[in-house]
């Protein structure tokens, strides 16, 4: 039997996933299940009994990714389950900036009293004016989930799309419209495009790398849509260029002080996979990786670990192995069994960064000993006996 906690409110429609085999508890020491979304772990202290969390979203900075993998916690997101959300808002996103929809709206508000209103309205609609997005040019960086979906609907929306996604995977490739302009480099989408929309992870690779560097290589009058993450943006960058004239507009899907209500600023209150589609699959999806890896040791969809699937274990015995990405750890593996005269019938090892993760089914179930000699080897950070 497992236990899992919920740091927040999660889906009902995901939690009624779970089998027979799970419950939920109230004792957060209890679980050997996380589920969050947005509540923050970096302060929590993280239980012997935790083996996976699973965060019912896309981003996972609110838990301590390095602090997990050391204690062999499998940290889990969700990516593409809340995609089709986030790319209605983004086009939503765009069309707020391309026509000065919410100007006119706050104007009509503080009209409405007047008896004269459309009257009125016809002598100033002219100052909330704006233009179409046909035939514009859209620059996407990063083809993942979201943004494949965004380019395609641009395209059915007439408009001339760039991509810039170096990593693009074979899937985003297939599902990805032939007519999209697949770019080698980000500055012809700087250079070229009248938007220009980011949907990449934040790593440090990534932080700040919308600066003014790259806003100086963009054209005159350019929107910006930021619904990735705040810090992709140095915002004070994009300020600057607002009042330049070098930005039109700059959406951001993230309230912080620096842009929340400053002229040229759309903020939205982080409404992107605010629907109760996303948040159901989200859910959903979550849940049945923690099952899948609590039950079986597979993973998929991690952000710290290796995907690695062996499927449903029919050997009398599986044993999971998190370690240090180092030489020789698995001849040493193999020899703990061996010498216990344990045969391995199926074995599989996958490496991400500096740490791995080993399965290894045996024909046997293993005992303790065995369990002490493997966790005593250097390097090894965990070792859990899945059957």
């Amino acid at each position: 039997m497992f236990q899992y906690y919920c740091l927040n409110p999660i889906a009902q429609v995901g939690l009624e996933k779970f089998t027979d085999e799970f419950t939920q508890t109230e004792n957060l020491k209890d679980a050997q299940g996380i589920l969050v979304r947005s509540a923050s772990m970096h302060d929590m202290e993280l239980s012997e009994n935790l083996l996976a969390v699973a965060r019912a979203g896309a981003g996972v900075n609110n838990i301590p990714l390095d602090k997990c993998a050391e204690k062999g916690i499998v940290v889990f997101n969700t990516p593409g389950a809340n995609a089709n959300g986030v790319k209605e808002l983004v086009i939503a996103g765009m069309l707020l900036a391309s026509r000065d929809i919410v100007g006119g709206i706050n104007w009509v508000e503080s009209v409405r009293d007047d008896e004269n209103i459309a009257k009125a309205t016809e002598k100033e609609k002219k100052r909330f004016a704006g233009t179409e997005v046909q035939d514009k040019k859209l620059g996407i960086i990063g083809l993942g989930a979201i943004g494949v979906k965004v380019a395609n609907v641009a395209k059915h929306m007439g408009m001339e799309v760039y991509g810039y996604d170096p990593y693009v995977s074979v899937d985003a490739a297939w599902n990805l419209s032939r007519d999209v302009k697949h770019v080698l480099n980000v500055e012809e989408i700087y250079e070229n495009c009248d938007i220009i929309t980011i949907h990449v992870p934040l790593l440090d690779s990534t932080r700040g790398m919308i600066n003014k560097e790259a806003i100086a290589k963009m054209k005159d009058g350019v929107i910006l849509l930021n619904f990735a993450r705040d810090l992709l943006v140095n915002e004070e960058d994009v300020l600057e260029g607002i009042k330049e004239g070098k930005i039109r507009k700059y959406v951001s899907d993230f309230p912080n002080p620096t842009t929340a209500g400053q002229d040229g600023c759309i903020v939205i209150p982080h409404l992107g996979a605010s629907t109760e589609e996303s948040e159901d699959n989200c859910a959903k999806m979550a849940v049945k990786e923690m099952m899948n890896y609590l039950k079986n040791g597979n993973i998929n969809n991690s952000v710290n670990y290796p995907d690695c699937d062996m499927g449903v274990c029919s050997q009398a015995g599986r044993v999971a192995i998190f370690h240090k990405n180092i030489a020789n750890m698995i001849t040493k593996f193999a020899a703990c069994f061996g010498d216990e005269g344990i045969n391995i019938t199926d074995m599989t090892n996958k490496s991400k960064g500096e740490v791995a993760y080993t399965m290894i089914d045996i024909e046997q179930p293993a005992e303790v000993e065995i369990i002490k000699k493997l966790q005593n080897i250097k390097g090894v950070f965990r070792v859990r006996v899945v059957k």
